[in-house]
């Protein structure tokens, strides 16, 4: 987590400093030429956490311009510099601001001021859930409705094509039709989706095709195989497309990281694959996209060849083992 610290006076700079060097953070002090608005802007924009010593006013005027949603918002704490509380002001669950609150109060002895209705009755928060399985919520609208349900009283329902282990929290029950559910589909089918970042897209194309094309064949694909683009973690390839220009933006512009294999690394990996003689005449290997998806995955294939506009894609599926871990024991 890259988390971004900013303080406003001598004292609360020392605390700043201390909780960067327990945090792996960067802490800086709001003194020209840096500027509130500055500071704010970059780090709301790059950084996974925002922890500023100091009053909440300021903190919420600064962010206020930048607030999107709470999939997409960083974590910000509000930790004043005589280090008696820690505050949450935004993205608790999915940001991870209530965690972050917690683990300030335990380095510098402040007391962490939790105010998300779940916690504070101890009940069942998805989206807390959700980010400690390592998933992206699809639907953050339905956040509340789940939620909501739970703080009644009621049971809301679940359906997941993976076993879950554990204890099923209170106020969960499986069964259909779900309130909520793991899929790494894109179909909405009304219920709030949790998707597992799981998929990893196995890739093949002709010498010097452009981003563009490979935009669009993935928007084919994704339609195609009914993945949600969410759940792709990275992108698999032979070692030949390793420097391939339209590729490598493609996977800044996705964020997704880019592996590569050698021939023969390709020739192990196990299954059954769509052989093309021509492409083993150019690469060595008689399937590039499916063999690199199963090995980048260490799982299985789950969507086969699909060629468009001198472009190959796959997708494999990492080996997932979800539970009912939702907070810290």
């Amino acid at each position: 987590m890259k988390t971004e610290l900013l303080a406003f006076t001598e004292q609360g700079f020392s605390l700043a400093q201390r909780l960067a060097q327990a945090l792996d953070g960067r802490a800086q002090r709001c003194t020209p030429p840096l500027t509130l608005t500055e500071w704010t802007a970059q780090a709301f924009s790059e950084a996974d956490a925002l922890v500023f010593v100091g009053a909440v006013g300021i903190a919420v005027r600064a962010i206020a311009p930048y607030v999107r949603s709470k999939a997409q918002d960083p974590a910000v704490v509000v930790v004043d510099e005589c280090a008696r509380f820690a505050v949450p002001v935004l993205s608790g669950h999915l940001g991870g601001a209530n965690d972050l609150a917690r683990r300030i109060a335990q380095i510098c002895g402040a007391v962490p001021v939790i105010t998300t209705a779940t916690d504070l009755h101890r009940v069942f928060a998805v989206d807390e859930w959700a980010k400690r399985q390592g998933c992206t919520v699809a639907d953050p609208g339905r956040i509340k409705l789940v939620s909501a349900k739970i703080l009644r009283g009621e049971t809301v329902l679940f359906r997941s094509p993976w076993p879950l282990s554990g204890e099923v929290p209170g106020g969960v029950q499986e069964g259909a039709p779900c309130d909520f559910e793991l899929t790494v589909c894109a179909k909405d089918s009304g219920a709030l989706r949790i998707v597992p970042r799981i998929a990893v897209l196995g890739f093949g194309c002709r010498r010097g095709v452009s981003v563009q094309i490979i935009e669009n064949v993935f928007s084919s694909f994704l339609r195609e195989s009914g993945l949600s683009e969410t759940a792709f973690v990275k992108v698999c390839s032979i070692d030949l497309k390793a420097d391939e220009p339209g590729l490598c933006e493609f996977c800044r512009a996705y964020g997704l990281a880019l592996e590569t294999f050698s021939a023969g690394e390709l020739r192990q990996a196990e299954g059954e694959f769509s052989p093309s003689a021509f492409v083993k005449s150019v690469t060595g290997v008689d399937n590039v996209c499916e063999r690199s998806a199963v090995l980048g995955s260490k799982g299985v294939l789950y969507q086969r060849k699909y060629a468009k506009n001198g472009v190959t894609m796959a997708a494999a599926l990492a080996p997932f083992t979800p539970d009912w871990r939702w907070y810290d024991e």
